[in-house]
C-alpha cells in the first residue's frame, strides 16, 4: 500500500530521511512556502551559512545598520538560486506588494525593505534569512515522499526560528513520535 501524500503541504514542514539521495538535502527540514499542482517550494530552516554574516551581507547591499540591528541568520535554503535572498518571517511583518502570506503566522518576503527593517532593529519579530530555496516541479516531491525520502510534520516556531539548528531535524521527527536513532536508510512499503 502506498503512502498516503497530502494534496496541500503549503505550512508544513518536510522531514528528511536518513536515505535521502541528494547530499544538499541530508537531514534537512524544509518549511513549505507553496505546494500546488504546478510544484512546490520551501526553504530549509535548520543548516546555518556561518560563512556569511549578515552585518557583511548588509554591507555589501549597501544597507546602514543601527545599533539597535539584529543579528539575523542566515541559512542555506536550497540549492536553487542561491544568490537569492528570502526572509521567511512571523506574520507581524506585512508588505502588502511583496510579502507572501504562507499562513496566519508564517509570511516570506524577498525585497530589500525587509532587510532594511532588519538593520534599522525594527521588521518582523522572529525572523531567517534563507540563501536560496528548494523546488520541485509538478508530481516530483509527491515522487519523493512516496520514495520514502520525506516525512511531513506540522510546522512549529521553534523549528523554523530557533537558533539550535544542529537539534532541528530529531525534534522534528520527534514532534511526530519518530526516534531518530531507530530509523533506517532502507525504505519499504508494507
Amino acid at each position: 500500500m502506498d503512502p498516503i501524500v497530502p494534496d496541500d503541504l503549503t505550512g508544513q514542514m518536510l522531514i528528511a530521511m536518513p536515505g535521502m539521495g541528494d547530499p544538499r538535502f541530508v537531514q534537512s527540514v524544509v518549511y513549505m512556502c507553496a505546494h500546488s499542482g504546478d510544484g512546490a517550494m520551501g526553504l530549509i530552516v535548520n543548516k546555518p551559512t556561518p560563512e556569511v554574516r549578515f552585518s557583511d551581507l548588509l554591507d555589501q547591499l549597501g544597507i546602514v545598520q543601527s545599533d539597535t540591528s539584529r543579528d539575523i541568520r542566515i541559512h542555506f535554503g536550497g540549492p536553487v538560486e542561491n544568490a537569492r535572498g528570502f526572509v521567511l518571517h512571523s506574520a507581524d511583518f506585512q508588505n502588502a506588494e511583496s510579502t507572501l502570506k504562507v499562513n496566519e503566522e508564517i509570511g516570506l518576503t524577498a525585497t530589500l525593505d525587509v532587510l532594511e527593517l532588519l538593520a534599522e532593529g525594527k521588521g518582523p519579530s522572529s525572523s531567517i534569512l534563507a540563501l536560496g530555496y528548494s523546488g520541485w516541479g509538478p508530481g516530483q516531491l509527491e515522487g519523493e515522499i512516496a520514495e520514502n525520502g520525506w516525512l511531513t510534520c506540522p510546522a512549529r516556531s521553534d523549528l523554523i526560528f530557533g537558533r539550535a539548528n544542529e537539534h532541528k531535524w530529531s525534534a522534528a521527527l520527534k514532534s511526530i513520535g519518530i526516534d531518530p536513532l531507530l530509523l533506517s536508510a532502507e525504505g519499504g512499503h508494507a
